[in-house]
């Protein structure tokens, strides 16, 4: 649609071309910006004058072009085709969205959302792309909304022919495509009643999430819910064959949403919930929907009402990883070379003393909730059976087993654990209520499982101590004095001359979470969190302060990619592995 930039088609783009760029050829390494009057009708006058340039002509474009109803700001021109997309800000100044839609944090995070996913949409068949990310409803960089305007920040391959300038296709994308959409993204052009019922399905969620402490649960499952994912590679939900959730009779809540109304579904109580039953009837695919529960879903994913505590945190082994000083004393007492297990640091832990340190970092972060799937464990950290024991006596052993250890660290720390298991049943002696998942359904057992179980003796779990971590030792910086902050797909974050190995962090479910973590390292440095003085949960405390006042923008306002919001236990992750990580004294 035209008319909002005075006119559109070739009035639009030739309506102000006056006076000429940079002489032709590109032959300076770093041509002149532009000068005198930057509109969209000199704009589109300069990129079909620079037709057949050199590529590096690009980079005069570089500034703010005053489309009337809206700024482009070209943050970043690419040296060649070749190089990472360029980087450009579409800043809307009044596109009409009602204060409904964005004065509360939740509606504006919903509605940016919904926004952005519409952008996505219009640019298909373009050259232009925004992150809208998967199933997840995350605050992003890509789309913000600037109370009634919208804050777009879009990659371009900028087009060209070898290494000459393909101005047409420039002009046609920026002074045609980008206006376009500006256009359909105006509240009066989009389709009211979908964007407030996306952001009415995002209300429900945060207001179901907000009342599990307040009826003593850890996650809640609704009736009805699509657990089952489409592919090993497709978050989307199964379309064919998916069993929908029902909750046994004796787990059944009922909760009030503000937009549902009453919805009923099972609530998992807070202590030790194991879930049971026998190979690929399900028992993973519910564990795996309560680490995602952890996000709010976009509607039609099935998983809307299927949330658990934000505390949530994903445990698992993970064989190789530095530990930097993190007292694992609760789980490794004794060790033969008599080191300090309070005060423990190692540059290549095993599989048992890295699920150790994950547990003892996550509690020390803040999670009151973890969640274990014994597939991904180390099994000496997990059991140890009378036979094992009565060959290894306690004292040759240093290892103090979870099963030892998951109902002290409830009743004295309030930490509960939804574990699952399928090959032990000594967790029956410890577990709170046990669900058994048969061909998808899930069946409340406790009282059979308790039949079985024994008494048995606990180990003592002291709160882990807190460390003070050496701000110093976080720098994004290179050798060469540049700061450095990217990924690599979903494996490795790249934080000045180290790389971060992620895989192991599975509550990651966005790229630009990984992205974000990075910024939010620098970010504690930089904005002083980690001060040298502060223990790392008061500096992750602070940061999230920071961001609750001036949003995800804070990480990287002069940052030229994409990046999303991770969680303070995400970016504890990060920091953990770290292999130039310092700690400078334990509390």
């Amino acid at each position: 649609m035209a008319g909002r930039y005075g006119g559109g088609g070739q009035g639009r783009r030739h309506g102000g071309g006056e006076g000429r760029g940079p002489g032709r050829g590109g032959r300076r390494p770093e041509p002149e910006p532009i000068r005198g009057v930057r509109d969209d009708a000199r704009l589109s006058s300069e990129l079909l004058r620079m037709d057949g340039d050199s590529y590096g002509r690009y980079k005069s474009l570089r500034g703010d072009w005053d489309f009337g109803d809206f700024t482009l700001t070209v943050q970043h021109a690419q040296a060649d085709p070749f190089a990472p997309p360029s980087r450009v800000r579409v800043l809307v100044h009044d596109a009409g969205i009602p204060k409904s839609a964005w004065a509360d944090p939740v509606r504006r995070r919903a509605t940016a959302d919904h926004l952005g996913r519409r952008a996505r949409r219009l640019l298909r068949g373009s050259l232009l792309r925004i992150d809208t990310g998967g199933q997840e409803v995350i605050e992003r960089s890509s789309c913000q909304l600037t109370d009634g305007g919208i804050d777009l920040r879009i990659g371009i391959d900028l087009p060209g022919r070898g290494r000459r300038i393909d101005g047409r296709a420039a002009e046609r994308e920026l002074c045609t495509t980008l206006p376009d959409l500006v256009d359909d993204l105006y509240w009066e052009e989009i389709d009211v009643a979908e964007a407030e019922a996306f952001a009415d399905s995002v209300a429900d969620t945060v207001a179901l999430r907000a009342q599990l402490r307040e009826r003593g649960l850890v996650a809640f499952v609704a009736d009805g819910a699509i657990l089952p994912r489409r592919s090993g590679v497709s978050d989307e939900p199964m379309t064919g064959g998916a069993v929908p959730f029902e909750s046994p009779a004796s787990l059944r809540v009922s909760v009030d949403l503000p937009h549902r109304g009453t919805v009923t579904g099972m609530g998992v109580p807070e202590g030790i919930t194991l879930i049971v039953g026998g190979g690929f009837h399900g028992k993973s695919t519910l564990l795996h929907a309560l680490e995602r529960g952890v996000y709010d879903h976009i509607p039609g994913d099935g998983r809307e009402l299927v949330v658990t505590r934000d505390d949530a945190v994903k445990i698992r082994a993970e064989e190789g990883r530095r530990v930097e000083r993190t007292d694992v004393s609760p789980f490794v007492r004794g060790l033969p070379t008599g080191a300090d297990t309070s005060d423990f640091r190692t540059e290549n832990a095993s599989g048992s003393t890295s699920q150790a340190a994950n547990i003892c970092e996550a509690v020390e972060a803040g999670s009151r909730t973890l969640l274990v799937d014994e597939d991904s464990t180390a099994t000496n950290l997990m059991i140890r059976d009378e036979r094992m024991q009565a060959l290894v006596h306690g004292d040759r052993e240093p290892l103090v087993p979870f099963i030892d250890l998951v109902r002290p660290l409830h009743r004295e720390h309030r930490v509960s654990t939804v574990l699952v298991m399928g090959g032990s049943g000594d967790y029956f002696d410890v577990a709170d209520q046990v669900v058994m998942l048969d061909a998808y359904h899930p069946h409340d057992v406790t009282g059979r499982a308790r039949a079985l179980a024994r008494e048995r003796t606990d180990a003592d779990f002291a709160a882990p101590r807190h460390r003070v971590v050496d701000p110093a030792s976080v720098d994004p910086s290179t050798d060469r004095g540049r700061s450095r902050i990217k990924r690599r797909d979903m494996d490795v974050l790249v934080f000045g001359d180290h790389d971060i190995d992620v895989r192991s962090v599975e509550q990651f479910v966005d790229p630009g979470q990984i992205t974000g973590a990075g910024l939010a390292l620098r970010e504690l440095v930089r904005g002083r969190h980690l001060d040298g003085a502060r223990t790392l949960a008061e500096a992750l405390d602070s940061l999230e302060r920071a961001l609750a006042e001036d949003g995800v923008t804070l990480l990287g306002g002069d940052f030229g990619g994409d990046y999303a919001l991770p969680r303070r236990h995400e970016i504890a992750a990060v920091l953990n592995r770290l292999r130039a990580l310092r700690v400078a004294e334990q509390r």
